[in-house]
């Protein structure tokens, strides 16, 4: 008799941990296994919240037809040999919290799992979502020993989003229409780039006035506290289970898509030492290149800026520095 492994009997099949079984986690685990990307493993420090998901998940499976298994657990062992795993678990921001205020707690979570991905999976590739996010990838890099190809956070392709969500609501068109990136860290100083901002090759300027572009532009730089405002219980899930998904399908894929995410740099743009949000070429092996663009003088301010505002962060890290 033939053996069958999974829903589909597939012989060679990838697998994925997503590391807490929270909105982000649940929502992204539920995309995974929608991408048919492989085996699926939810794992979290709560007893039953990861299995309970899971299940319900499995048992949808039986409508949606999904390709691969999906599991949930507590013991890390579960997890071991994964492909890709994603860092979801942290402390979630209330209102009026500012996702620095998460420094310390998440910190300490961060390095912990990050332990345990590194024992059990030490070939996989780390995306990180947990916030202070610039911060959280430093803790991961130096937890795990991995090489920096290996470790990689979601920012930038979730911003980016949100100002091609942002613009689309402005001008009345498609978002898939619109090309645009966001660079920087994930936070108050991320920086959209105007001057590669277009619609189907079309300069944004030609459809939307400079004071209406500045205010998309601080929109989608509040975009995360606005969602967190607004459902005064948690944080944005949805889209950033999203552009995990896409960026997991990519490694898994081997795509080779070109989007912004955040990478460790080491004297690209004029930067070293920390990561930060910059177009990157994604595939099998993590970040398989960085794409340096040109900049002007006021964007390459800006991106300063914002490096400043990560190294500070760094330098809070009680385990982590950036190097000097």
């Amino acid at each position: 008799m033939p053996k069958f492994t999974g829903a589909t009997g597939a012989m060679d099949k990838k697998k994925i941990t997503v590391v807490g079984a929270g909105n982000v986690g649940a929502s992204l685990a539920q995309k995974l296994l929608e991408k048919g990307l492989g085996e699926v493993v939810i794992i979290d420090t709560l007893a039953g919240l990861a299995q309970g998901k899971a299940l319900d998940l499995l048992q949808s499976a039986a409508i949606e037809n999904y390709p691969h298994p999906i599991c949930g657990t507590t013991n890390y062992e579960v997890t071991s040999a994964s492909d890709v795993a994603i860092i979801t678990a942290g402390i979630s921001r209330k209102p009026g919290m500012s996702r620095d205020a998460l420094l310390a707690a998440n910190e300490r979570i961060v390095a912990d799992v990050t332990k345990q991905i590194a024992t059990y999976s030490p070939q996989a590739i780390i995306i990180v979502v947990t916030n202070p996010l610039d911060a959280m990838c430093q803790v991961a890099l130096n937890t795990s020993g991995f090489p920096k190809n290996r470790i990689l956070g979601m920012a930038g392709l979730l911003d980016t989003a949100r100002y091609r969500t942002f613009l689309a609501q402005a001008i009345g068109v498609a978002p898939i229409d619109i090309q645009a990136m966001v660079l920087g860290g994930h936070g108050d100083t991320m920086v959209p780039l105007l001057r590669y901002t277009t619609i189907s090759g079309i300069p944004i300027g030609e459809f939307i006035d400079a004071a209406e572009l500045e205010g998309i532009i601080t929109r989608t730089r509040n975009g995360g506290a606005e969602i967190v405002s607004l459902l005064q219980t948690g944080s944005a899930f949805y889209a950033p289970a999203a552009a995990c998904a896409q960026m997991t399908e990519a490694i898994i894929r081997n795509r080779r898509m070109i989007i912004p995410c955040a990478a460790y740099l080491e004297g690209e743009y004029g930067i070293s030492g920390i990561f930060m949000g910059v177009p990157i070429q994604l595939g099998a092996l993590g970040v398989e290149k960085i794409i340096e663009l040109p900049l002007d003088a006021q964007e390459q301010e800006m991106l300063a800026a914002s490096a400043h505002a990560v190294r500070e962060l760094v330098a809070m890290l009680k385990g982590s520095a950036a190097d000097e």
